[in-house]
């Protein structure tokens, strides 16, 4: 930490504007006097590579794809007439569909008109949407949400249970670029059978967010499913929220997203500033590498002080580690790159973690988001809480501010350095500037480490390991099938008989799995660690 921090770094290193209520604080960050001035010259590159990635250039080498998520709230500086008429009338097309929904001119199939809605996503698709939700919507939502964002089976029916007399009145919001993502097939396959369960018709419920020509936009069109949405291929999961991913969530529920959009637009604005003083995104990317030193040796621990931001620490989370998460640079160079984020919200984090940030590992840096106004539901109609004071002058809201001020305090004194991100009320407006604030530190980040932030080639391998473990599992059924009555056999029996001597392991943890689950054919003897068939038996 710096030996003086005190009102006068405080005031040559607070950014504020007024217009947008917005401030940033980064005086208590562990940098010099000198080290803006030394990184100046390489952000003029920086600057570079994202003005060339806004006005179109392939962004994304290994995919051979642009990068616009930036348009998605200013069409109009997306490169060629033809693009920024499509987002233009995407737009236009959410606000009628959900106006149209909300007013009930668009029911269920038994007349009911809708007032839950599920969406099933993976990921980018899920996390926005969840995330805009938990943070703006109130009692007066036009629409319930729901969401199912795995393929766990025991939480696909919990949702579905939440909803079993209502399956009329829900409609199901299916989002994947391809359509073909396991998670997101399974859900939907789940909720479809549910629905098919109870005589109704899904497609006479359920809306598409795809890529055009996708699977999902094929079997959508062939079904006549209500509406489809694109989900353009220059466009990431993580950079989706205004997208149709969270707007056509958002409008169902009656959240402005026009301000959310206007909000992402005004933080763009102020973000292409060229002068790192006057530029929040560029100073949070030379925090994130100061701190760092250039290679994500420090975490990132997210601390929101308001209960409506408890998912912005999950949403950073992936937008930052996927992103930046990286083995190898766009030289083709090992650097092992990233950032660990982790957080949940205050002040509950400091009866939890904070006592390690004080006085354990100096392995992390903190950054706190504050929100001065403390009642967030009235922008959307809620009824206005009226507090009372818990002391004489103090009310519920000072005591989370004064735990906030107290927090970064403490870990000021212990040499543990942070970053305060205020912003004035929680409102469509201000989220949207969060969202995109991070999304460029993100971008300009990566141009200064010199990695590709808007691929992911981890996620993809584990794509393939999860095809390849369940190729396994359908040769050991088979296997498991055609033995009916034959002696009990250990795993590596199994596996030897299936040619598979090598992943015994494998072959371990599957029979267990089978076992532990009546009706999959399998029964484990404990005393002999040995599996046999059931299929056959009476």
């Amino acid at each position: 930490m710096p030996e003086h921090v005190g009102w006068g770094r405080f005031r040559k290193y607070f950014f504020h504007d007024e217009e947008l209520g917005f401030s940033l604080d980064i005086s208590r960050m562990g940098f010099d006097e000198a080290y803006l001035d030394q990184m100046s010259p390489g952000m003029e590159r920086v600057f570079d590579a994202m003005n060339l990635l806004e006005s179109g250039e392939i962004a994304n080498p290994d995919e051979n794809r642009m990068v616009g998520h930036y348009w998605l709230r200013d069409a109009d500086a997306a490169p060629g007439e033809g693009l920024r008429q499509e987002i233009k009338d995407t737009l236009n097309r959410i606000h009628f569909f959900a106006s149209r929904i909300c007013d009930g001119v668009i029911v269920g199939e038994q007349g009911q008109a809708f007032s839950h809605f599920i969406l099933i996503g993976i990921g980018g698709s899920a996390l926005g949407p969840q995330m805009v939700s938990e943070a703006l919507g109130t009692c007066s939502d036009s629409m319930h949400p729901h969401f199912i964002d795995n393929t766990d089976p025991d939480g696909i029916r919990r949702v579905m249970n939440e909803l079993e007399r209502e399956l009329d009145s829900t409609l199901v919001l299916v989002v994947s670029k391809s359509g073909g993502t396991p998670e997101i097939c399974n859900g939907m396959q789940e909720v479809r059978n549910i629905y098919e369960r109870c005589g109704l018709d899904f497609s006479r419920h359920a809306v598409a967010v795809t890529g055009e020509g996708s699977m999902l936009d094929k079997l959508a069109s062939r079904e006549g499913w209500l509406e489809r949405f694109p989900l353009w291929d220059w466009v990431g999961g993580r950079t989706s929220v205004t997208a149709a991913v969270g707007l056509l969530p958002a409008a169902l529920q009656g959240i402005a997203v026009g301000q959310i959009l206007e909000g992402a637009r005004s933080m763009d604005r102020l973000t292409r500033s060229r002068v790192i003083s006057k530029n929040p995104s560029a100073t949070l990317a030379l925090m994130w590498y100061g701190a760092g030193e250039g290679r994500g040796s420090k975490d990132m621990v997210i601390l929101p002080y308001k209960d409506r931001l408890v998912l912005l620490g999950k949403y950073l989370q992936q937008l930052v580690m996927e992103s930046l998460g990286k083995k190898h640079d766009l030289g083709g160079r090992v650097v092992n790159q990233g950032i660990t984020v982790y957080g949940n919200k205050g002040s509950t984090d400091q009866h939890a973690y904070i006592q390690q940030l004080l006085d354990g590992p100096d392995n992390f840096f903190t950054t706190f988001i504050e929100v001065l106004q403390d009642d967030a539901g009235s922008y959307a109609g809620d009824r206005p809480h009226e507090p009372a004071p818990i002391e004489p002058n103090i009310f519920t809201g000072d005591f989370l501010e004064g735990f906030l001020l107290g927090t970064r305090e403490s870990l000021c004194r212990n040499g543990r350095e942070s970053i305060t991100i205020t912003i004035r009320k929680l409102d469509p407006f201000s989220l949207g500037m969060l969202i995109a604030l991070f999304e460029r530190a993100v971008g300009f980040y990566a141009s200064l480490t010199g990695i590709n932030a808007y691929h992911q080639p981890g996620v993809e391998a584990g794509k393939k390991a999860a095809r390849d473990v369940l190729v396994i599992q359908s040769e050991l059924i088979r296997a498991i099938q055609g033995s009916s009555g034959e002696p009990m056999r250990t795993a590596e029996q199994w596996a030897e008989a299936l040619g598979m001597g090598d992943r015994v392991e494998m072959v371990f943890k599957l029979l267990e799995r089978l076992a532990a689950n009546p009706g999959r054919g399998v029964t484990r003897n404990p005393g002999e660690g040995a599996f046999e068939t059931t299929y056959g038996s009476a």
